[in-house]
């Protein structure tokens, strides 16, 4: 990926040009000393005088109203009616689009150096030259000075929840909350003065420059997550992308575009001076710049790279890609009537959007895409499944079917859409999944088909806040499983639909800094602790917890460098990013995937012969668990002999013997920890003396006795089990329930071993003959 860059021939303003913005992708505004604001059309390459400020007016700071606090209006292409512009006489002004300045208010002594609108556009904050920093109502009106500081304030931004203040102070950054008593966050993050900062609603980043000529990336506590080289000259600026995938940094004669993670894409090295601003577009495709030499320079994204398996698709220009099947080197070349603003590649299908519509495209063939119009303006974020796809805009969240029909928009109170991105939403053939941003600790789940909530609506939530979400992608909707990343790093993995019974959440690892699912069966890749794992099988969590260890595959990652991100996961092939930016690759063994795809068809002595044949304890591990999940008997019987399970292989034989079906499978999931749901099966099935005897050598008495009273049956045979226990261990009965019934009250019953034994012989003589004899 790199910068197309245009420069004009001769610069429109006569000075320093030192602030931008942009209404629309196709409209900027630049502010100079030369005492002008222009108005760029890049449609028509025009550029008019929007308004002549008065000769002791310099411009030093420019921002437009966010479309989102104009109540999200339909209609993308829709810009802001009104700016921000900051001035060296201390003032900020409120100018329209038609170049009216609407009010011009006394802010700060000495210069406004930098002013912002809050992301909902109910606040404004304004950073002097006095080191002060205030904040200011919709209308003007100023509300509180937030920060008082001995030097001057060169930048500021909001939180992504509008609920925080960061500025510059010297050489340190600072975190200041709207609360008047609350402590500020600060840090020396470098070794000079910080001169641009920027803090993405998105990714929840902070990105800063200075004049030791370095520029580094941060997290929201002040962790250092990436430092740059120093270069040759001071970082005068730096901007996030919307989405928060990107960032562009700006130097002298220096433009350079960058990776969330820190890394460098392009360099490039226009004629401009100094580039004291720089601002993205709201769809993320462009970039413009004000230069130290009166020019103001335009970036546009080219040669985005997409790969998936023998696929490769490249945007060559702002309306043109190219499409390379590497296997036969055949190529195509897609053209669109508008500018491309995204795209995604997977699942034999390339999605791309456009200011205007979104073309689906089959990688069996590129010549008719399916076309449907967007009517809500600009994308930020498409995700991919089997069977649908996902589009997420200024105005909602939406799932597409492939042949370009809409399925669904889920949503819920408070949803943002301009902060998702791919690691808070997720997507499968059956379920969509949303951490909402209001409360990081709650995940909301949608059905895919119908956009309604999932069960009985209620989302997850979990303990700690969500930094990460993933969905597996194959398997019965009733068996989806979501993987969480929590904010401590730790690995869990949740049930999403829970039929009645409490949502099961198991831990799988620790220190996780990534996370994917395999395309065509559930196994989970992550890099934990230095090491690259793989589970084979995460859903033996679920059924047999010792096996766990056993079915995880660990490389020793330090061949891929520090924090490397994990980016696919295809067959037996993993893609990763290394913190350089460089693509690595690696294997592993293509067994697991050849044994579930055997599960998943039931042809389960297949999958005995191949582990069989493979002769590995994981591969029998991975099978004994799938069996005992799926209560294949036989083959469970099997897997856990061959890793020598003594004790497992006896308790399923003694399942065996067990005449009828539906006993069987409660005792199975007994097997995998879950008694509730063995209960369950039982009460379904009308075998409500086993329900009891469950309970009873559970030792969970009070649900034997209430089951017992429930279904008026053995009574006498819980009394008397509750008896002979409490003979065992020398004590006396306080349970009031269990008095009731031993004591001489109207209810006393009288425990008779012979009739109790009588009666159970009985019970399991009918479940004989229900089942047709003994197995």
């Amino acid at each position: 990926m790199r910068f197309k860059t245009s420069l004009q021939k001769e610069p429109k303003h006569t000075e320093i040009v030192t602030c931008t913005g942009w209404t629309t992708p196709d409209e900027v505004y630049s502010g100079s000393d030369d005492h002008q604001i222009l108005r760029w059309n890049l449609l028509n390459n025009e550029c008019t005088c929007l308004v002549k400020l008065g000769n002791d007016v310099y411009p030093t700071d420019l921002h437009w109203f966010p479309k989102s606090g104009a109540g999200g209006k339909k209609g993308g292409s829709g810009g802001a009616d009104v700016f921000v512009l900051g001035s060296s006489d201390g003032k900020y002004h409120l100018v329209s689009k038609t170049g009216r300045v609407e009010k011009s208010v006394e802010a700060h002594r000495g210069a406004v150096l930098a002013c912002r609108w809050s992301y909902d556009g109910t606040a404004m904050v304004t950073a002097g030259e006095d080191g002060l920093v205030k904040i200011w109502s919709r209308s003007g009106m100023l509300r509180s000075t937030l920060v008082q500081n001995s030097s001057p304030v060169y930048s500021v931004c909001w939180s992504p929840d509008n609920d925080q203040i960061l500025l510059t102070n010297g050489k340190q950054l600072v975190i200041k909350p709207m609360q008047a008593n609350a402590k500020p966050v600060m840090w020396k993050a470098h070794d000079g003065v910080i001169l641009k900062a920027d803090w993405n609603a998105s990714n929840n980043l902070i990105l800063s420059g200075g004049e030791d000529c370095k520029y580094k990336v941060w997290d929201h506590y002040g962790r250092l997550l990436y430092s740059s080289v120093t270069h040759d000259y001071p970082i005068t600026s730096v901007a996030w992308t919307p989405d928060g995938e990107l960032f562009a940094v700006g130097s002298f004669n220096t433009l350079r575009l960058c990776d969330k993670a820190g890394w460098s894409y392009a360099l490039e090295k226009p004629n401009t001076g100094s580039i004291f601003s720089l601002s993205w577009s709201s769809d993320g495709t462009q970039v413009a710049g004000a230069c130290g030499n009166g020019h103001v320079i335009f970036a546009h994204l080219v040669e985005k790279r997409l790969e998936w398996k023998n696929f490769e698709v490249t945007v060559t220009g702002a309306k043109t890609i190219d499409v390379r099947n590497v296997v036969d080197d055949t190529k195509d070349k897609l053209d669109f009537r508008d500018r491309i603003i995204k795209t995604s590649l997977g699942f034999n299908h390339l999605v791309v959007t456009t200011s205007s519509q979104c073309y689906v495209y089959s990688t069996r063939n590129w010549n008719t895409p399916m076309i449907s119009d967007l009517k809500e303006g600009a994308v930020n974020l498409i995700l991919q499944a089997e069977k649908h796809f996902l589009l997420a805009d200024n105005v909602g969240v939406h799932v597409y079917s492939y042949e370009g029909r809409l399925v669904c928009s889920p949503k819920f109170q408070g949803m943002r859409t301009d902060v998702l991105n791919a690691q808070t939403v997720t997507i499968s053939n059956d379920t969509v999944a949303i951490r909402d941003k209001t409360d990081e600790k709650v995940i909301h789940l949608f059905e895919a088909t119908t956009g309604k909530p999932l069960g009985d609506g209620k989302p997850i939530t979990h303990k700690l806040e969500v930094m990460e979400i993933a969905l597996d992608q194959c398997g019965p909707s009733n068996e989806r499983r979501l993987a969480i990343i929590d904010k401590n790093r730790d690995l869990y993995l949740t049930s999403v639909r829970t039929f009645g019974t409490e949502r099961k959440t198991v831990k799988l690892g620790t220190m996780i800094l990534s996370q994917v699912w395999n395309d065509n069966s559930n196994m989970l890749a992550a890099m934990a602790d230095g090491k690259f794992t793989v589970w084979y099988y995460p859903n033996v969590a679920y059924v047999d917890r010792d096996l766990l260890p056993k079915t995880v595959c660990e490389k020793d990652a330090s061949e891929f460098g520090k924090n490397p991100q994990l980016l696919s996961f295809l067959g037996s092939h993993v893609s990763l990013r290394r913190a350089d930016g460089s693509l690595v690759s690696t294997g592993i063994s293509p067994y697991p995937a050849m044994l579930h795809n055997f599960v998943m068809g039931s042809r389960w002595e297949d999958a005995v012969r191949l582990c069989r044949f493979v002769k590995d304890d994981t591969m029998w591990s991975c099978l004994a668990a799938m069996a005992a999940y799926a209560k294949e008997l036989n083959t469970a019987e099997v897997a856990y002999a061959a890793i020598n399970e003594a004790d497992k292989v006896q308790y399923i034989l003694q399942i065996k013997e067990i005449p009828l079906k539906e006993a069987r499978n409660a005792e199975m999931a007994l097997f995998s920890g879950n008694p509730q749901d063995a209960e369950g099966i039982l009460l379904q099935a009308g075998l409500v003396f086993r329900a009891i005897m469950q309970n009873i050598q559970l030792y969970n008495w009070s649900r034997a006795l209430e089951l017992a009273v429930k279904h008026k049956t053995h009574v006498d045979t819980v009394l008397a089990y509750r008896q002979k226990y409490l003979q065992v261990f020398d004590r006396t009965e306080t349970d009031k329930r269990f008095e009731q019934y031993a004591k001489g009250s109207e209810d006393k019953v009288d425990i008779d071993w012979e009739k109790i034994e009588q009666k159970i012989e009985m019970e399991y003589s009918k479940e004989k003959e229900r089942g047709g004899g003994k197995r």
